[in-house]
């Protein structure tokens, strides 16, 4: 009699678990509605969470929570396959004290996050599936590696600048950029006193040509993602858009996964950081630059295409005008990044074509 009790004894409570994780142990800090249980550490494991929320409060319903970091979000998925109602929040979005910055530790984060959990004062990131989380680490590998191989191209100016050799007014900006045939042929004719320079230039030369290649492929691979059943229809969609080509369009929609999820356009475009700064008392409002969260990749890769599209799309080209007016053409472009990502948003949700012309 006294072992059922026991069992039925925390029927229908809920129960709320903040978990500060790390890569060798999970600092966890359980409490009810009314009561704070306990603070303890365990072994990176979701297995000897859910055994012991089960052990000790059966019947519970229980709900965790943790902060996006590198272990990604396999753990949530764990937890919620083992009957804990499990979410993942941005760092920036936990509500924090000057007190709990000057006295940060790791025992103090648990608990503010079971706390702030159990107030159900927290937003929630959505949680990709695997398929959708691999698609796109292959999406980003592309986008990293290019930026090795700009890194290399920048050593190897740097280099030439270094030791005062110029380079020959015959390269254009562009066949310097790019690393035309021509222009690596000069650099690996180049006749200089100093062996260690030659095989360092030549060494550099080696790397850039290796990433190009790993590019090169990659391209292939994203080129091949693009024509899979789930991306297929709505990359025909995103391309008909000007100024988007495929590895734009595929980096986006990997990365925004179902568009649906953003209910306003203003979800959308603080998830990209399309959105000023903003102080605001009384009468006054002033904005300024634009927030440095969200999504810095697909931010660039939208005013990139905004250049573009200005110049193919007459209504987008007229609106840039009007704003060219009243503000500096850089930030009137960012403007037609906003209306841009407005109208990628209209073309996925309806499942239309981009028209061109129309405002």
């Amino acid at each position: 009699m006294r072992t059922e009790i026991t069992k039925k004894s925390f029927d229908g409570q809920h129960f709320y678990i903040g978990i500060d994780v790390h890569k060798k142990s999970w600092k966890v800090t359980i409490m009810s509605e009314h009561y704070e249980h306990k603070s303890f550490s365990q072994d990176p494991d979701a297995a000897i969470l859910s055994n012991y929320m089960h052990k000790y409060f059966p019947g519970g319903i229980y709900h965790a929570v943790y902060e996006a970091g590198f272990c990604g979000f396999n753990i949530c998925r764990q937890l919620n396959c083992l009957g804990i109602d499990c979410i993942v929040i941005h760092p920036a979005d936990v509500p924090t004290t000057r007190k709990e910055k000057l006295q940060k530790t790791d025992k103090a984060d648990s608990r503010k996050l079971a706390k702030t959990l159990r107030a159900q004062s927290l937003s929630a990131i959505d949680i990709p599936s695997r398929e959708l989380e691999a698609d796109r680490a292959l999406v980003r590998q592309r986008y990293r590696i290019t930026k090795d191989l700009s890194r290399v191209k920048n050593r190897v100016k740097s280099l030439l600048y270094q030791f005062e050799i110029i380079i020959p007014t015959r390269f254009t900006q562009a066949q310097t950029r790019y690393w035309s045939r021509p222009y690596l042929d000069w650099l690996k004719s180049l006749e200089l006193e100093e062996p260690s320079l030659k095989l360092v230039i030549h060494n550099y030369i080696s790397e850039g040509e290796k990433l190009r290649q790993e590019v090169l492929l990659l391209n292939k691979q994203i080129r091949q993602l693009s024509k899979e059943e789930r991306y297929k229809k709505k990359y025909e969609l995103m391309i008909s858009i000007p100024g988007i080509g495929f590895l734009t369009t595929m980096f986006i929609l990997t990365q925004l996964g179902d568009i649906s999820r953003f209910k306003r356009l203003d979800d959308l475009c603080n998830y990209v950081g399309l959105v000023p700064r903003m102080w605001g008392s009384g009468e006054k409002m002033q904005t300024g630059k634009m927030i440095k969260r969200g999504r810095k990749d697909i931010k660039i890769m939208l005013i990139e295409a905004s250049w573009i599209a200005i110049r193919h799309d007459p209504a987008l080209m007229h609106k840039f005008n009007e704003l060219s007016v009243k503000l500096h053409k850089n930030k009137a472009i960012v403007r037609i990044a906003r209306k841009m990502l407005s109208r990628i948003r209209y073309v996925l949700i309806n499942e239309q074509p981009y028209c061109i012309g129309v405002c």
